[in-house]
């Protein structure tokens, strides 16, 4: 396995990280025991990160993880957690907190659930509008000193946030969503990011399975999974976003591997201080997407790859409109 260093001040961590989030019903139902069996195969291959929210599944994906990881030396693997969302018992997400007093409170709940005496990395999952980031990172620090998270990372926010934050504390990365069809930081938040010494965990790298090679229009998505409110799901761009898979097929094929794995390989080589997080939640997709991993793309390749997916490529926005309301990350 590969390692990379998140950040300037970052631990290494693999060239790969497993993101959980579909294994508590984010993307339709998911099995329990090939979830768990999912986390240990990623961890057996070398795959360390592990990124889930406290949020997810209202708790059920960090009890997961935590069943999964149970009497593991701690060293085996990274948690990366973030933590702010707030739902009702519907599920419905109702806001957002990131105050210090939640925070502290979300972090114990967040060890409990996982059964471990620290994080490795602790990250808001949003900016909280109502709250200054400089105290929202204040407080994390303070749980830094005091033993209970080892670094802290951001999600989804924008450059001058970005900013502000690391005057607080170093940060070792950004997750914010990064795939061909979504280049957006690559205009001013990557460019911060690398001023500032700053990684990048990259999630969406297959946009939520629309260029995998696996979905198809006929497909649909059952109520609860994410895609079923997405834009890029809807009647109307799903036809012509799956065009795009298509594109990228032909280029796989040529190449001798899957479409997804094309995908991932493309966000991994876009810079060493990338790592992608893939959200597999079964084995078989796990091992296609660990293929990508002996993926090798020449600046011809990219070039190529970047010419049938022309960055405007894609229709409709990443998430309904509330959510893209409250992504710092979208103001640049």
């Amino acid at each position: 396995m590969e390692h990379r260093k998140l950040g300037a001040t970052g631990p290494m961590t693999s060239a790969i990280g497993l993101g959980c989030m579909g294994m508590s019903g984010a993307y339709g139902p998911a099995d329990r025991d090939e979830a768990i069996a999912t986390i240990h195969a990623a961890l057996d291959a070398g795959v360390t990160l592990l990124d889930t929210g406290d949020f997810y599944g209202q708790g059920h994906n960090e009890m997961l993880i935590g069943d999964a990881i149970a009497g593991l030396p701690r060293d085996a693997y990274q948690l990366s957690v973030k933590y702010g969302g707030l739902r009702d018992p519907a599920g419905a997400f109702i806001g957002f907190d990131a105050s210090p007093r939640s925070t502290k409170n979300f972090l114990h709940y967040t060890l409990q659930r996982l059964r471990v005496d620290h994080i490795d990395i602790y990250r808001p999952a949003r900016l909280d509008p109502d709250v200054p980031i400089e105290e929202t990172i204040g407080a994390i620090a303070e749980m830094v000193q005091a033993g209970y998270v080892r670094h802290i990372g951001l999600s989804e926010m924008g450059s001058e946030t970005i900013h502000r934050a690391a005057a607080v504390h170093p940060i070792v990365d950004l997750q914010i969503e990064y795939a061909l069809v979504n280049r957006g930081p690559e205009d001013s938040i990557f460019p911060t990011l690398r001023e500032l010494g700053i990684g990048v965990t990259a999630y969406g790298v297959l946009s939520r399975g629309l260029i995998s090679g696996h979905w198809q229009a006929s497909s649909g998505a059952q109520s609860g999974d994410f895609r079923a409110h997405s834009p890029r799901f809807q009647a109307g761009n799903i036809e012509a976003n799956l065009q795009i898979a298509d594109r990228l097929k032909a280029i796989a094929d040529a190449k001798g591997i899957t479409t997804a794995q094309l995908a991932i390989a493309w966000v991994a080589a876009k810079g060493r201080d990338i790592v992608p997080l893939v959200g597999a939640k079964t084995r078989t997709r796990l091992q296609e997407a660990l293929g990508a991993l002996d993926v090798t793309l020449s600046a011809e390749d990219l070039a190529a790859i970047e010419a049938a997916v022309p960055r405007d490529a894609v229709r409709g926005d990443r998430f309904p409109p509330h959510g893209m309301a409250s992504l710092d990350s979208e103001r640049g």
